[in-house]
C-alpha cells in the first residue's frame, strides 16, 4: 500500500506540472488491460476505436508482477480498465488500478463475467489430496435386522495391503475390513463415510458379500485403480456408495448423476471403476499401524466427513478453455458499448469477426487434441493452472509440481509427483517459459525417469506466441506432439 500512495504521489506531482501545457485532443478512448492475454482480447474488439494498454509486459508471471509508475499513469488516464479478477492479479496491481482509475471509468473483471456469457468457472481446490471422488457404504431399502457386509476377496498387486475404516469423533480410526473375511454390520436404510488406504499402485478387485441374518442377499466385486489408469468408465469425483439394494438383492456403486446433479444414480460395477489418483499419496501416521508401516507410503481416499477443502476464490486461469474465452469477448464488447457508444457498430462487428475466429481455431485445437492416445491423455506441469484445459479437451490433470507457482513444493508434493510419473509412465511433463528456472524439480524427475520435458504457454504471451489464438495453437500442438508419442520417446 505504501508503494501505491508514493506512485500516486509521484504522478499527481507530473500531473499538475502540466497544467499549463496545451492538451492535445485524444478521440479515441483509452483502455487499460492488466496480462498480455487479456490486452490481446480487448485489441481485437476495440480495433483502431481504442488505444488499448498492457499493464503487463509480454512473459511476466501475473501472478507476483509488481506496477510501475509508467503503469499509473496510464490507469489515471484510461476511460476503462479490463483486468482477469477472481485474484489472479496481485493485490498491490488490483489496490492501484483501483486508486488510480477516475471515478467515472469502469474497473471490469472480465473472468467474473463469464458465467453471465454461458462460460464455466471452476472451484480452486485447497487440497489436491481431497479432490477426490468420496466412497461410502449405504443399505437400500428395509430389513428387520443390521445387514452384515462381508469382505470375502481383496485381489490387488503383489503383496499390496487394502483397508477401509471410519474415522470416530474422536479421530480414532474404527476398521471396516484389513484382510478377507473382514464383515461390518450397518443397519437398514442407513449410510456411512468410509476411508480407504491401498500400500500399491494397481488394480484391486474388492468382492463383497451382503448378508441378513447368516443369509446371502447379493455378492458383487468393487474395481479400483490406484495410481493408474482406469480400463473403463471411471468414477473420480463426487459422493458414490457401494450400496446393497436389498429389494433388487444387488450391490452396486450409488452416486451422483453424470450430468453433475446430485439426484441418486446408479453405476454397474462390472463397468465402472473407482479412481484413486496419485494426489492422494501420503505417509501412514504412526496410530494408523493397520494400514502398514509408519511412515511408508500409502494412497489414502478419505471420507467424506473430511470434505473437499475447497477455497472460497474460484480458479482464475478461465481462459484454458476457449468457449470462456468466447464469452469474455461478449463481456468486452458490452463494456466498451457503453463507455462509448458512439462505437458500438464497430466493437460489435469487430466482436463477432473475432468470435467467429475463437471458435474456428477452438474446433481446430479439439482435433489436434483428440490425436492424443487415451493412454497418454495425463497433463504434468510445474503448478495446478490448466483444470480448465483438462476439462475442455478431455485431458486429466494428473500432477503438478505445487498448486501455487509462489509456493515451494512440500517433500510429499515431490514424491507424489514421481510416483505419478512412475504409475502413469507418461512420454511428457510440461514446463511453462517463465518458469523454466524454477521447474528444477520437476526437470531433474523428469529427467531421472526418461522423460521428455516440452514447451506449455500459462499465463503469459510473448514473440513466439504474440496474440491467444497463437498461445492455443502452440499449445495443442506441442501437447499433441509430446504426448501422442510412445512411452520413453
Amino acid at each position: 500500500m505504501v508503494r501505491v500512495r508514493s506512485l500516486l504521489a509521484v504522478l499527481a506531482v507530473a500531473t499538475l506540472s502540466a497544467c499549463a501545457a496545451p492538451v492535445e485532443q485524444h478521440h479515441r478512448t483509452e483502455v487499460v488491460a492488466t496480462t498480455p492475454i487479456v490486452a490481446d482480447l480487448v485489441r481485437h474488439v476495440a480495433g483502431e476505436r481504442a488505444e488499448v494498454t498492457a499493464l503487463m509486459p509480454p512473459g511476466v508471471d501475473p501472478h507476483t508482477y509488481e506496477p510501475r509508475l509508467r503503469a499509473v499513469r496510464d490507469i489515471a488516464n484510461a476511460d476503462i480498465a479490463f483486468t482477469n479478477g477472481l485474484l489472479l492479479e496481485p493485490h498491490s496491481l488490483s489496490t492501484t488500478i483501483e486508486e488510480a482509475l477516475p471515478d467515472n471509468a469502469p474497473m471490469v473483471p472480465l473472468a467474473e463475467q463469464v458465467t453471465s456469457y454461458g462460460g464455466k468457472l471452476k472451484p480452486l481446490v485447497e487440497n489436491i489430496a481431497l479432490d477426490t471422488v468420496w466412497l461410502g457404504m449405504r443399505i437400500v431399502g428395509k430389513a428387520d435386522s443390521e445387514v452384515e457386509i462381508v469382505t470375502e476377496k481383496i485381489d490387488g498387486p503383489e503383496d499390496s495391503k487394502a483397508t477401509a475404516y471410519i474415522t470416530s469423533t474422536f479421530g480414532v480410526p474404527e476398521l471396516v475390513f484389513d484382510e478377507e473375511g473382514d464383515n461390518y454390520f450397518l443397519p437398514a436404510d442407513a449410510h456411512t463415510h468410509v476411508s480407504w488406504s491401498f500400500s500399491k499402485p494397481g488394480m484391486y478387485h474388492l468382492t463383497f458379500a451382503a448378508k441378513v441374518k447368516g443369509e446371502l442377499v447379493a455378492r458383487n466385486t468393487i474395481n479400483v485403480a490406484v495410481g493408474v489408469d482406469a480400463p473403463n468408465d471411471v468414477l473420480d469425483e463426487g459422493h458414490v456408495d457401494i450400496a446393497v439394494d436389498l429389494a433388487h438383492k444387488n450391490i452396486m456403486l450409488r452416486g451422483d448423476s453424470p450430468d453433475g446433479t446430485n439426484i441418486a444414480y446408479d453405476y454397474d460395477p462390472a463397468t465402472t471403476t473407482i479412481s484413486v489418483p496419485n494426489s492422494t499419496l501420503q505417509q501412514i501416521p504412526a496410530q494408523y499401524r493397520f494400514m502398514g508401516r509408519p511412515g511408508d507410503e500409502v494412497y489414502l481416499l478419505p471420507q467424506a466427513v473430511l470434505g473437499k477443502h475447497v477455497h472460497g476464490e474460484v480458479d482464475p486461469h478461465v481462459w484454458h478453455n476457449m468457449a470462456n474465452v468466447r464469452a469474455m469477448v461478449e463481456a468486452i464488447r458490452d463494456k466498451l458499448n457503453e463507455v462509448d457508444p458512439a462505437g458500438a457498430q464497430i466493437y460489435s462487428s469487430n466482436a463477432a469477426a473475432y468470435i467467429a475466429e475463437i471458435d474456428r481455431v477452438n474446433n481446430e485445437v479439439r482435433m489436434i487434441l483428440d490425436t492424443i492416445p487415451k493412454k497418454n491423455r495425463h497433463l504434468v506441469t510445474t503448478h495446478d493452472g490448466y483444470s480448465y484445459l483438462g476439462d475442455a479437451y478431455g485431458l486429466s490433470i494428473a500432477g503438478f509440481v505445487s498448486p501455487n507457482p509462489s509456493v515451494e513444493p512440500s517433500p510429499r508434493d515431490i514424491i507424489a509427483l514421481t510416483r505419478t510419473l512412475e504409475n502413469l509412465h507418461v512420454p511428457a511433463v510440461f514446463i511453462e517459459p517463465q518458469l523454466a528456472l524454477r521447474a528444477n524439480h520437476l526437470t531433474v524427475t523428469a529427467d531421472k525417469l526418461g522423460i521428455q520435458v516440452c514447451r506449455i504457454y500459462g499465463d503469459s504471451l510473448d514473440d513466439e506466441v504474440p496474440t491467444y489464438l497463437d498461445f492455443m495453437k502452440y499449445n495443442a500442438h506441442s501437447l499433441a506432439r509430446c504426448l501422442g508419442q510412445s512411452e520413453g520417446k
